[in-house]
């Protein structure tokens, strides 16, 4: 099997995903996108009429961001024609998706040149009407809700709490070092390698910093926040009037939920976008591109669509039994902070050091920009890999439906 490269990863700023607030909710997606395209060109002076795939994920793919925002943003960043595009959707899960598929072509020997990505603009999806005033991920599919029933995630979050036992101190304790760690990486720049700024049509900078962390966050201050998904419970989800409580019982009809999670300790609404350059060794060398890191494996599993948020466990352990590995033999870890719980039960569950996983902190400060996550998890993996002098890193995060890719990547 033929070895995939990864040449370079970028990624924007995250700015804060709120309509006419945030310092890039005024551009397109995907010119948000493209902005990140143009740097990696620039960076490694890539020969864009060359590529043989950009795969990107968007999770949202409605108005500005449908009609393949991959290829519009291939086009507007000026890159040739010849960079034909896909754009994917594996809710969270699609920036690492994209970077795994883009690493099989490769592997399979069937391509050699690809960049990865994904872009959210949060504060662009968040103006949008659930498309017939359906609130589920089912989409009305009243068959399907028969099947599976799949509450608002927040709920989710506050289930798995319940029923493993995690508390409110837990979650909290998390959520403060997860803000101290954002913060001691941006004041002494372990994200500069990999980060670059967004700018506006004229030139000047619209983002150069990152919009949402909150310094100074402590577990007292996170304690004085009510838990907010309790809300949840009694909204109607469509014109049946079955609500998100409603769906919950269907699977645990006695169960009394103890909701812990706030705004505090779950992931932050962000705009951003992501790129990973990836190559063969064969086209690397006759191009003169230095490969920083290879893909040692990647996975992906399902599991209860109901609970939809455990899965990243099992992603990561099939990932590490596909490499011939286990978790000593992995130097740090990301998982997705899509809400305290799931990284706490990783860590707790997989009996990982907390001192090696999400070193520079996660979503629940820096914000989760759905489909880019993936990919700018991976950039910041490779940077902090590089930066430490270690091995290996693993990448994994929930997404919605129940779900999770993972991939394990070693320097060179």
């Amino acid at each position: 099997m033929a070895e995939a490269y990864i040449i370079d990863a970028a990624r924007t700023f995250r700015g804060l995903g709120k309509a006419g607030k945030g310092a890039v909710s005024h551009i397109h997606p995907q010119r948000l996108l493209g902005e990140v395209f143009k740097a990696v060109e620039k960076r490694n002076d890539l020969n864009t009429s060359e590529l043989d795939d950009v795969v990107v994920g968007c999770s949202t793919q409605m108005g500005k961001q449908g009609f393949c925002v991959g290829r519009m943003a291939v086009l507007d960043a000026g890159w040739d024609n010849n960079a034909s595009t896909v754009t994917l959707d594996r809710f969270c899960g699609s920036g690492i998706t994209s970077v795994n598929l883009g690493a099989m072509g490769i592997m399979s020997g069937m391509q050699d040149f690809v960049v990865s990505g994904g872009v959210e603009m949060m504060s662009y999806t968040g103006t949008l009407q659930p498309v017939g005033n359906v609130m589920t991920i089912d989409a009305g599919n009243l068959h399907l809700r028969g099947l599976h029933p799949q509450p608002h995630q927040g709920i989710c979050a506050d289930v798995i709490a319940t029923l493993d036992g995690i508390t409110r101190d837990d979650v909290d304790g998390h959520a403060e070092e997860s803000q101290k760690r954002a913060q001691h990486a941006i004041e002494n720049g372990h994200f500069d390698k990999g980060v670059i700024p967004v700018h506006n049509d004229d030139g000047s900078v619209a983002l150069d910093r990152e919009e949402f962390p909150r310094p100074g966050t402590t577990r007292e201050s996170l304690g004085a926040l009510p838990a907010v998904f309790s809300q949840y419970m009694d909204v109607p989800v469509d014109e049946t009037g079955e609500t998100f409580g409603d769906l919950v019982r269907r699977r645990y009809p006695d169960l009394e939920i103890n909701h812990i999670h706030h705004a505090g300790n779950s992931s932050g609404v962000v705009d951003g976008a992501a790129a990973v350059v990836l190559a063969s060794k064969e086209y690397a060398e006759s191009r003169g591109l230095k490969p920083r890191a290879r893909v040692v494996s990647m996975a992906t599993t399902g599991g209860d669509p109901t609970l939809m948020l455990n899965e990243p466990i099992p992603a990561a352990q099939l990932a590490l039994k596909k490499a011939g590995m286990e978790t000593s033999d992995i130097d740090l870890f990301e998982i997705n902070e899509a809400f305290a719980v799931v990284s706490f039960k990783f860590m707790r569950e997989l009996g990982l050091d907390p001192s090696i996983v999400n070193v520079n902190g996660g979503a629940m400060a820096l914000g989760h920009p759905i489909a880019a996550t993936g990919s700018i998890l991976i950039g910041t993996m490779l940077d902090e890999l590089e930066r430490r002098d270690l091995q290996r890193g693993l990448v994994t995060m929930c997404t919605a439906g129940g779900m999770a890719p993972a991939i394990i990547i070693e320097r060179v």
